[in-house]
């Protein structure tokens, strides 16, 4: 049997890749049951963001094309309960950023990556957005530090429904850049 598809990452439950290990070439909500933790990664294609817990949700990691031999020293956690790939983007970035919740208050249009959000929109907090077109990464701190999360083209009309506690955010990347 011939596989046409190429695998894009894999998860190992031990460092420098070994132990028992689960490969993904989409999104994959629960990987509770293939794996108990993931202590190395390699991404084969493309870019993925782990989730902490299942079904998308918890701390999120962005990582790109490469070999990740321990997770941990690399200040990313073991708990790892689910996957999504970040699909590439050809064409214009465009999010529009608010420092209210519901779209309203001070707005903000990006087209590039910004490493002080808070200098752009002048205000400590960003509580809603649009993501126009392309997939974009948020971070919590200035200079792409921090808790990160993905956002997908749509409507966030409060922090929450990008998975954080708070409007805190301090920079924004386009995804593809993690290329």
């Amino acid at each position: 049997e011939c596989k046409t598809q190429t695998l894009q990452i894999i998860l190992f439950e031990d460092r420098n890749f070994q132990g028992r290990s689960v490969e993904c070439s989409s999104d994959r909500p629960d990987l509770q049951s293939h794996l108990s933790c993931c202590n190395s990664v390699r991404v084969e294609s493309g870019c993925f963001m782990l989730y902490e817990h299942p079904n998308f949700q918890g701390q999120q990691f962005s990582l790109k094309w490469g070999d990740y031999p321990d997770m941990q020293s690399e200040g990313f956690s073991t708990s790892i309960k689910s996957c999504r790939m970040i699909p590439s983007h050809r064409g214009t970035y465009r999010i529009k950023i608010y420092d209210k919740e519901d779209h309203r208050g001070n707005m903000v249009e990006l087209t590039e990556d910004s490493p002080r959000v808070m200098d752009q929109l002048r205000s400590p907090e960003m509580l809603s957005c649009s993501v126009l077109e392309g997939y974009w990464i948020l971070y919590e701190l200035p200079n792409y530090r921090g808790r990160q999360y993905l956002l997908r083209p749509g409507q966030y009309r409060i922090f929450s429904e990008w998975g954080a506690m708070s409007g805190k955010v301090g920079s924004l990347r386009r995804a593809p850049d993690l290329y």
